[in-house]
This record gives C-alpha cells, structure tokens and sequence, in this order.
C-alpha cells in the first residue's frame, strides 16, 4: 500500500475511532467485570491464552491489537497492519484480542466463530476471512452467525467441534475476557494498539509503524 493511501485510511480511520470512543467507552463500562488476572493482580495487555499472529524471535518487539472484526475501522486498518506484518517478519510478535464494541449487532458472533476456529488451531484463517468478508456482512441488523458457520465449513473446520464450540459458554467468556481486560487497560474504541506495553495514541497515519521502528531500535 503506498503511502498517500495508507494516510487517507488511517486518517479516516483515526476521525470514525475519535468520533465513537465516548460513547462506546460509556457502554461498555456498565457491563464490565473485574479483570480476568484476579483480586490483586494488576491487567495485563498479553495473556497466556493471547492469539499471537507472529512470534517475533529474540528482541522482538510486541504489539498487540484490540479489535472489533465488525469495525469499519479495524477492517481500513487491516491491510495496513498485513503490511506491517511483512515488513517487520521476525521483528514482531503481533497478538491480536478481541474488544466487540456494543453498536456493532454482529461484533460478538465474529469473535465467537474466530474463537471457535481457534480452538481448532485456525484462528488466523478465521482472522482473515472475517475481515476480508467485511463489506459483506458488516452492520447487517440480522446474525450473521449462519453465514459465520458458512465460513467453518469452507475452511474445512469440524463442524461439531465448531458447533459446540460456539455453544459453550467458556467461548463467550473467552471473549469476555479480553473485552473487560481491555477497559481496564484503558482501551475505548477499536483498534486499539500496545507497543511493548505502552498504548499508542495514532495521531498520524505512520504512528504504528514508527512506533515500532522505534522500539526495535531501542531495543538493539
């Protein structure tokens, strides 16, 4: 993607983000839990149980994505971020978490086919169809948890290790998680990016990538 492309796309991302984040941040606040780290242990931005996209070797740098697949904002940035990914191969761990904003009627069945596939070791195949189908099924007011399944099957998934999956309510709690771990950790709207722990503020459209070079190089 060359760059005045990713400038309008990140600006006009960054404007939509701006816009939602109070609202978003005040509804998601009344139905947040505790942190999932437990009475006395501080959030954390990556979990044992974290998808990890990359995994960076030694002194790689970690960034980690709160999203929503629904967002039309996290759908502008994903090709950003897959350019990202390749320019930075080796450098980065890249982990991605989940944070279904409540505006978005399909955001949560999303996150429960993608944590579905990941229980069956396809959560980046997933990943991607779901982001690559956006404009298909994005801000649809029915559930888009058929044509999710639909997604399963041509992904060659088990579809009753899928089916039961999505049931289960451990998969909703996976979820959970990561949404609530998010509000403690200050995220309010998506995407929302951590760079070695620290939240990144994307106030230009090559914020996440310098970012990113910057932290590798302090890291040498």
């Amino acid at each position: 993607m060359n760059n005045p492309v990713k400038a309008t796309v990140i600006t006009a991302a960054v404007v939509v983000a701006m816009l939602l984040a109070a609202a978003v941040y005040i509804l998601l606040a009344e139905r947040a839990t505790p942190s999932p780290g437990g009475e006395g242990e501080p959030a954390s931005v990556t979990r044992s149980n974290s998808h990890v996209l990359d995994a960076g070797g030694e002194g790689a740098v970690t960034v980690v994505e709160f999203l929503d697949f629904e967002c039309e904002a996290c759908g502008a940035f994903y090709p950003v971020v897959e350019d990202i990914r390749e320019t930075f191969d080796g450098e980065i761990t890249y982990v991605v978490r989940y944070f279904p904003l409540p505006g978005h009627r399909n955001s949560m069945n999303a996150a429960l086919a993608a944590e579905a596939a990941a229980a069956q070791g396809r959560f980046e195949d997933m990943y991607h169809r779901l982001f690559e189908t956006q404009a298909q099924w994005g801000e649809a007011e029915e559930s888009q948890a058929d044509l999710f399944r639909t997604f399963a099957e041509e992904l060659g998934l088990d579809m009753g290790t899928y089916d039961a999956a999505i049931s289960n309510p451990e998969t909703r709690a996976r979820v959970d998680m990561d949404l609530n771990e998010g509000l403690t950790l200050g995220v309010s709207s998506t995407p929302t990016f951590f760079v070695d722990g620290e939240r990144l503020e994307l106030q230009q459209w090559n914020d996440l990538e310098d970012a990113i070079a910057n932290a590798l190089g302090a890291a040498q």
